[in-house]
Formats: C-alpha cells, sequence, structure tokens
C-alpha cells in the first residue's frame, strides 16, 4: 500500500523499526522484509505527498545501513585490478529502467545464488529523464530490493553515462557544463558513489593531431573530476570514469586513449597535486546503444574487435594503472560473446536494453498495456520516427521511453506477472554472471572494498 501521510507511515512501521537520532534500529527484521519494505518503496515512489515519499526513501536507506547494507565506491578493487592483483572476471554494470523494484530482486537473488561480489546497478543522465526516475528514488528502489531479499553487504550505484550534450554545449558551454554538475551533486547527495562522466561528445576528429581532438574531452573531464573530489563523503573516493569515444562512433585506439590520459592527468595536476584520477575508460568497439534493429524489429548482430578492446585494456592498466577498458551497449549482443569479455581483460560492461526487452517481449506482460505503450509511443514520439524505419523499427528504437508515463502501471501489475517477469530477468542475470566469470567473486569485495555509513539526516517530518 501506499502511505497517505507520516502519520499513517509512522503508524505502520512503529513496531518494526525505530528511530534513534539519524540512525534506524530493526526490531523485526522478518516483518520488514514480508510486510513493511514493499509498502515503503511504494510509498517512496509513488507517494503524493512529498514529505511522506521524503520519510519512507529516509527509512530504507537507514534500515538498509542497520542491516549492513551500504552504498559502496567499487574504486579500491578497481585499484587492485590495476595492479592485476585482482583478475579474470568482468564486472557488470545493469541499468534498470522499469519495475526497478522486482528487477533488482532479481539481481540481487542471482548475485546471492552465485556467490557474486561486485554488480554495479546505474541509471544514466537520458535514463533519468525517460524512466523518471531520480537517484533518490532509484537507490532506495535497490536497497529495498537488498532488504526484500536479504542481501547483505556493499551495494554500488553508478551515475552512467553523465553527458555532455555536445549541441547545448556549443550553444551554451557554460550552461550544458552546470546541468551535468548539478547532476552530479544530486547523485552523490543521494549516495552514488561511482560516476561514469562522458564528455567524449566532445571529441573532435577535424583537429589535427590526436591530443588537439580529444583535448576538449579530458580538459572538462578534469575540472569534473575535481568537482566530485571536493564532493565526496569523508572515508570514500568515488570512482570516476571516463571515455574517448562516443559509442556508436569509430573504433577507439591506443593513441586516443593515451591522449586523453596524458592530456587528462596533466589537467589534474594543475587543479592539485594529490587528486586522484578515474578508475576505467570506456572506449568504442562497434556496438551501439540498444543494438540496431532491422525492419521486423529483431536485433542485427554486432561485430565487437575484441583485440581492440584487449589493447586497450592491457595499456590502461600497465601505463595508467587502471582497471582497464569499459564495454558499451552490450546487452544485445549474442550469448556466445560473452566469455570473451573476461578472456580481454575488460573491466566492465554496461547491459541496459537487454532487459528492457525481457520486460516488453514476456508473454506473461499484457497485451493490452503494451498496446496503449506502444500507441502513446506513435503519438508523443512521431518526430522520432525516421522516413525509412518500419513501425516495427521505430517501437523498438522508442519504447524505452514507456517506462517513466507508465511506471505506476508497470509497478502494479498482478503479483503473479511481476513474479514471472522477474524469474525471466533471474535467469539471465546468472547468465550472464556466470559468462563474466562473477561467480564466487564475494571474496574481492570482503578483501577490497571498505563501506562507511554515510549518515542521513532524518527528514523535519519524522522529528
Amino acid at each position: 500500500m501506499i502511505y497517505k501521510d507520516k502519520d499513517e507511515l509512522q503508524r505502520k512501521y512503529s513496531k518494526i523499526i525505530d528511530i534513534d537520532g539519524n540512525d534506524v534500529r530493526v526490531l523485526n527484521e522478518a516483518l520488514l522484509r514480508d510486510e513493511l519494505i514493499d509498502d515503503l518503496i511504494y510509498t517512496a515512489v509513488f507517494s503524493a505527498d512529498k514529505a511522506t515519499q521524503e520519510a519512507a526513501r529516509w527509512l530504507i536507506r537507514r534500515a538498509g545501513a542497520a542491516l549492513g547494507i551500504l552504498s559502496a565506491s567499487i574504486q579500491s578493487l578497481y585499484e587492485a585490478m590495476g595492479r592485476e592483483e585482482a583478475k579474470g572476471f568482468t564486472v557488470p554494470a545493469i541499468n534498470l529502467r522499469g519495475i526497478t523494484y522486482e528487477a533488482a530482486q532479481a539481481v540481487f537473488r542471482a548475485m546471492m545464488k552465485g556467490k557474486v561480489g561486485p554488480v554495479i546497478f546505474e541509471i544514466a543522465r537520458s535514463e533519468i529523464d525517460y524512466t523518471a526516475q531520480r537517484p533518490a528514488e532509484y537507490i532506495s528502489a535497490v536497497t529495498a530490493a537488498a532488504i526484500k531479499t536479504g542481501y547483505r553487504g556493499p551495494v554500488f550505484l553508478q551515475g552512467d553515462h553523465f553527458q555532455v550534450n555536445a549541441k547545448k554545449f556549443a550553444a551554451d558551454a557554460a550552461k550544458e557544463t552546470q546541468t551535468v554538475k548539478n547532476l552530479i551533486w544530486e547523485a552523490i547527495e543521494a549516495g552514488f558513489y561511482n560516476i561514469d562522466i562522458d564528455t567524449s561528445t566532445l571529441v573532435d576528429l577535424s583537429q589535427p593531431t590526436v591530443s588537439a581532438q580529444q583535448r576538449t574531452n579530458y580538459t572538462l573531464a578534469a575540472e569534473l573530476t575535481t568537482m566530485i573530489r571536493d564532493l565526496e563523503p569523508e572515508g570514500i573516493t568515488i570512482s570516476v570514469g571516463g571515455e574517448i569515444g562516443e559509442v556508436g562512433g569509430k573504433n577507439s585506439t591506443v593513441e586516443e586513449l593515451e591522449a586523453y590520459m596524458d592530456g587528462y592527468l596533466e589537467e589534474l595536476k594543475k587543479r592539485g597535486e594529490a587528486l586522484k584520477g578515474i578508475s576505467k575508460i570506456s572506449v568504442q568497439t562497434g556496438t551501439t546503444h540498444g543494438g540496431v534493429p532491422l525492419a521486423d524489429g529483431s536485433v542485427a548482430k554486432v561485430k565487437i574487435d575484441f583485440a581492440v578492446l584487449e589493447k586497450l585494456s592491457a595499456v590502461a592498466r600497465s601505463k595508467y594503472g587502471l582497471a582497464g577498458a569499459v564495454q558499451h551497449g552490450a546487452s544485445t549482443l549474442p550469448d556466445e560473446a560473452f566469455d570473451r569479455f573476461p578472456a580481454m581483460g575488460t573491466a566492465e560492461i554496461h547491459l541496459a536494453t537487454g532487459f528492457q526487452n525481457i520486460i516488453y517481449d514476456s508473454p506473461f506482460f499484457p497485451a493490452s498495456l503494451k498496446a496503449t505503450i506502444y500507441e502513446h509511443m506513435k503519438t508523443e514520439f512521431k518526430s522520432e520516427w525516421k522516413e525509412k524505419d518500419t513501425e516495427e523499427q521505430f517501437i523498438y528504437k522508442t519504447r524505452k521511453k514507456g517506462f517513466g508515463p507508465f511506471k505506476q502501471d508497470m509497478w502494479h501489475l498482478p503479483a503473479d506477472v511481476l513474479t514471472k517477469i522477474s524469474a525471466a530477468l533471474e535467469k539471465q542475470f546468472s547468465f550472464l554472471f556466470e559468462k563474466l566469470e562473477m561467480n564466487h567473486t564475494q571474496n574481492l569485495v570482503e578483501k577490497y572494498v571498505q563501506s562507511a555509513d554515510v549518515q542521513l539526516e532524518v527528514p523535519a517530518s519524522l522529528k
């Protein structure tokens, strides 16, 4: 249920959890997991009363902390990967666009079943808008899912593709830069301790040298890194990612990586000798976000240049101490491709559209709701329908934008429908964890990751 106001909320939680200053004590973990947490997250997402919504989010986060579920940075593990003390696996970064509470439970169940250590939950700048999930809501849903499933340990939340829009930057660089800075601030304030800066949109291939092509990219990345270091909470070093080539563009080269890193590190040094730089580097190897839909709506097979990926990862580690290269746009690749990523030394792989497809294409997803969403796409996003695209191609490209407007409908699907979709997602997560050599990596998190409990001030409505 969704609580109407803070008084109703307090009546429901009073015998299950107790507020003690800025902390929460769990009085009855079984009731928290079996009853209260569902109501808290639905209130946190859908309550019409902002104060009650804020209170529910705080209770979820602090109840999670009381159970040892803390938002964490993956920085120290990535530093170990840069030293090649930890290797042989690829960390999955999972974007959950819809039914996030249910989908995150599927992730945690698969993690616990496979004794999986580092898994990143992320959301991109663009997704925040079209899925209507601000950082504070997203972290609440993931934390609630951890509580619900009985998971214990650090949770890695990441701002994915905190990207500078090239057209907006060209029109007003200061304004667009500030927009990205505001989003970074919001994400860190919400508890995201992993941030991927994407200024690769500003690479200018018309410049005469590779260094000149990358200059705006690495200069702005250094500026945003400096801001992140100023904002990070005490006891936490936020893991920052950089990017040298926009996904969907030309394949990256070692020369580009070196030009970016040398320029970036020099810029960072100007801003402070002790400033820690990025921990990983995103590259382009032949993929496109979401895949390339064919006329019938199916996805074309993509050929990844694994040799480039392997070489870039090796240089990133040996020369700069990074965890390695990051692969974007990979969730729609054929199944047989995934075990090649750890073999090539890929540090991290970003996965999104494949999970969206499992939701929409599930035989249990109500046909009437899907039809309504698709009609909405054809009406609201008609201007995005390219003349050469079939209806199937148009729908495939735009249906991701249905998660925001129809979020309430999807979260309130019948329980048996959500359970069946969640089971299909869990199966896919388990498959990916196995292929990426993530099973039995819990010990790496225990060895390298130190979680810090960042205090959250109790909302006024709960005082």
